[in-house]
């Protein structure tokens, strides 16, 4: 026989249901959706190219796509530094890409470079802000606005085997925060092989002893992590760009030639071509999107919305919403509207009250000037008067005078006859 409890009422435990699966749940293929969307919608890429005049920007950018971008030659005697963009769309099998290269015409041609790298700078601050009052819209177009921000500069260094120019560091130092920069050596084949690797050690060395960051491709990725680490190590890329074709064997090839040889661009053995293609659109190209969004760009908003008087805390350090802060700085802006029509309603009654004044000294001078006139008119009356009465007075005179005398002729012309 069991034993009872008497203590309390048996607690029973519910049997644990299972369920199984009728089939595959399927969120294993939220990265084929995402890749689908991305290449519905496309692909944005912009790209910066600094350097002096005759370099070879433009002649890179054709070997890097493989295509010939419409592109004019820019002389040396412009007085400013200017910034032309150029946005093309590019197909390669499914993906489409909207490139964006942007040019610095005139860079490094003036007498007085002091001021070159400023449109530079003012550009890159242009398109963050396009961008910032696109976010701050109440409807907002993202999806479909063209992000004009960009994603890499390709600084092209001159390949003197000195180290860097004034103007070099000066530029990338400014720079450095604003975008992703990769140095780039151009036209290498121009350098011997031990000189290139003296010059790429210097120009390593002058950068860090100026604190200039420039872009070193990510290690965190296992899966690009050895080849990145390695590429930088070649950095700056030593690299060379053409628009010929030359048959060699029985393949053609880009490449430059020489009466002493051929330089293939595409020959790593030759130049570092093809390792910045690898890097700049093959590897890391998505890497440079993103850090521009979420370094360059934040960096550039956090400074923007700071100037305009928002912020996460307050003065005790205590979080504030947006809505909050707005909500401050509408108040004190109608604050200051309010002042600032006080002052001119001020103003406006003191430069009333200073032109009555005015008025009335002129209106009494007027008066003065009047009574000063009226005064003289009445004297100068009063001397015509004069004037008149003794001109009467001399006419009477002159008339009885006149009598006299006819009087005492004619009195002298009969006694006359008398004697005869």
């Amino acid at each position: 026989m069991a034993a009872i409890d008497t203590n309390g009422p048996v607690k029973i435990e519910p049997a644990m249901r299972t369920l199984k699966l009728s089939g595959h749940v399927g969120f294993d293929s939220l990265p084929d959706q995402l890749v689908n969307k991305s290449v519905q919608n496309g692909f944005v890429f912009n790209i910066l190219c600094i350097g002096e005049t005759g370099l070879g920007k433009s002649t890179l950018m054709d070997s890097l796509f493989n295509t010939n971008f419409e592109s004019t030659p820019s002389p040396h005697n412009l007085p400013t530094v200017k910034l032309k963009a150029h946005t093309y769309e590019l197909q390669e099998s499914n993906v489409r890409l909207k490139l964006t290269i942007c040019d610095t015409v005139g860079y490094g041609d003036q007498v007085n470079k002091e001021d070159s790298f400023k449109a530079v700078v003012d550009y890159i601050d242009a398109q963050f802000e396009a961008y910032l009052q696109e976010e701050l819209k109440i409807k907002r177009s993202l999806p479909s606005y063209h992000d004009s921000r960009l994603h890499v500069c390709l600084y092209f260094i001159c390949p003197t085997g000195h180290g860097l120019k004034s103007i070099d560091l000066v530029c990338m130092k400014k720079l450095d925060t604003k975008v992703n920069i990769i140095p780039i050596i151009a036209k290498a084949d121009t350098i011997s092989k031990t000189e290139l690797q003296k010059f790429k050690s210097k120009i390593i060395q002058e950068l860090q002893a100026n604190g200039v960051e420039i872009y070193q491709f990510p290690v965190d990725d296992d899966s690009v992590s050895d080849v990145n680490g390695a590429m930088n190590t070649h950095i700056p890329f030593a690299v060379v760009g053409s628009t010929d074709f030359v048959k060699i064997g029985n393949k053609t090839v880009r490449a430059r030639q020489y009466p002493w040889g051929t330089v293939q661009v595409e020959n790593e053995s030759h130049c570092d071509f093809v390792k910045l293609r690898e890097m700049l659109i093959r590897t890391n190209m998505e890497d440079m999107r993103d850090k521009t969004h979420a370094r360059h760009y934040e960096l550039y908003r956090r400074r923007r919305l700071a100037q305009m008087g928002f912020s996460d805390v307050d003065a005790d350090n205590k979080p504030v919403s947006f809505q909050q802060t707005f909500e401050q700085k509408r108040s004190a802006h109608l604050l200051e509207l309010q002042q600032k029509a006080d002052e001119v309603r001020q103003m406006f009654v003191q430069r009333v009250k200073e032109k009555e004044a005015e008025l009335k000294e002129a209106e009494k001078e007027l008066h003065a000037k009047f009574d000063k006139l009226k005064k003289e008119h009445t004297e100068e009356k009063k001397r015509l008067e004069e004037l008149r009465k003794k001109i009467e007075d001399d006419t009477i005179e002159f008339n009885r005078r006149k009598a006299q005398s006819a009087q005492s002729t004619h009195t002298l012309t009969l006694g006359k006859s008398k004697k005869k």
